[in-house]
């Protein structure tokens, strides 16, 4: 099993019957042993009038991580990410069962964060950041369309924690993450 389908079976368990899955065995043994920080992020392609095999923009419905492990595992932590994307995304409406077959599932395992000293560091492509001024961080993960230059990166990440840049002192962390499809 790959850790799309793994997030995948975990919503569709969720969603369908409100069980939490246990991590598979299938999975490689890495998965079931170490721990990383975990996004996950939801899709919807397509629906009842467009089905997914028509070719239609892709829509957000969910995206929600942890930069650092809380769980036992990575296969945990995806699963646990994955439900939480599914339903708690403060942006979004809970996902219903009429949406499960136009999904799609993209996981990101993220490496430890480190901060920041000088801007030239940055790369949107390589490296995601996490912004934080005055108790409050946002986070956005590396080599997202349309986030070409690190002012813009910084930008968004800041509006995502409600930061004003101009007005508060800033702090950086980078990470990189590996992207599952």
């Amino acid at each position: 099993m790959n850790l799309s389908a793994l997030a995948k079976q975990a919503v569709e368990n969720y969603i369908k019957g409100k069980k939490i899955i246990d991590p598979p065995g299938d999975l490689p043994n890495e998965f079931l042993t170490d721990r990383a920080g975990a996004f996950v992020t939801i899709e919807k392609i397509g629906d009842l009038r467009n089905p997914p095999h028509s070719r239609g923009e892709a829509e957000l419905r969910g995206c929600i991580g942890t930069h650092l492990p809380t769980r036992k595992n990575i296969a945990e932590e995806i699963i646990y990410n994955a439900i939480a994307a599914a339903t708690e995304d403060y942006r979004f409406g809970q996902i219903e069962k009429a949406e499960l077959p136009y999904l799609h599932y993209s996981v990101y395992i993220l490496g430890k964060p480190q901060p920041v000293k000088d801007l030239k560091e940055l790369d949107p492509k390589k490296y995601g950041i996490i912004v934080k001024a005055a108790g409050k961080s946002g986070l956005l993960l590396p080599d997202l369309e349309g986030v070409d230059k690190v002012e813009q990166q910084i930008a968004i990440a800041c509006r995502k924690a409600g930061i004003l840049p101009a007005q508060e002192k800033l702090s950086i962390d980078k990470f990189t993450a590996k992207k599952y499809k």
